[in-house]
């Protein structure tokens, strides 16, 4: 064999083999899983979430909203309180309290003036004799001897608007003061008698007191004449008149 023939075999080899090099490196990129050449190329890639469908996973493993409020864990809304029972007595507090009937109580007069001085201050004091609480409303009706009017209220001593007039409990005390006279024209009087009232201002409960005269067995009155309403201090009831 020749050169030139020895020459021309070689080539046709080479070519050969470099056509077979090619397309088996073709076949081994066509079998990659990407097809590319990144790092990342290789993982596969999450579907996209169904909106359509509320039961569609998201990539993180949490379920979808739903749009609707999520039901509550038992004992995880606190529950109203009750409302508290009305009172027995219709929120008055001390229940049904009776006025002080005559039958009730007992009502002395005391002074503190000199009596060879004459009396003008009394004090009144009224004690719950009954086995039963009970109310003195608003101030007494006094009438001394023949006098043609009651003795008006020292309106000043009147308790503050909306303050209830105190229970006397059983063997309690109350008072009231009386100023009996003035500068002016006096009139004489052997007896003095207490009214009391009822709920209704100027209303009048059961019949007149007898009041015993204050260690004398005449006093004097005149237009001057007042009395506070009742209250439970003696000394708050004396400062109205002892300035007088």
């Amino acid at each position: 064999m020749n050169t030139a023939a020895r020459t021309s075999r070689r080539g046709w080899k080479s070519y050969v083999i470099g056509a077979a090099t090619v397309t088996a490196l073709l076949a081994s990129a066509a079998c990659s899983p990407s097809g590319g050449d990144g790092p990342g190329d290789g993982k596969p890639t999450a579907k996209p979430s169904n909106p359509s469908n509320p039961s569609t996973t998201s990539p993180s493993g949490t379920p979808g909203d739903t749009g609707s409020p999520s039901t509550p864990k038992p004992g995880g809304t606190p529950s109203a309180k009750p409302s508290p029972a009305p009172s027995a007595t219709g929120g008055s507090g001390d229940g049904a309290v009776a006025v002080c009937a005559p039958g009730d109580v007992s009502i002395t007069s005391s002074t503190e003036d000199e009596i060879s001085k004459g009396v003008r201050h009394i004090l009144l004091t009224l004690t719950n004799t009954s086995q039963k609480a009970c109310k003195v409303y608003r101030y007494p009706q006094v009438q001394i001897g023949d006098a043609r009017r009651l003795v008006p209220e020292i309106k000043e001593s009147a308790p503050t608007p909306g303050t209830p007039y105190e229970t006397i409990a059983p063997g309690k005390q109350t008072h009231a003061a009386l100023l009996l006279n003035g500068p002016m024209d006096e009139a004489p009087a052997k007896t003095m008698t207490v009214q009391l009232q009822d709920t209704t201002a100027g209303s009048k409960k059961g019949e007149p007191i007898k009041v015993a005269l204050p260690g004398v067995d005449t006093v004097y009155y005149n237009d001057f004449a007042k009395v506070t309403h009742w209250m439970t201090a003696s000394g708050l009831a004396l400062r109205f008149i002892m300035s007088s």
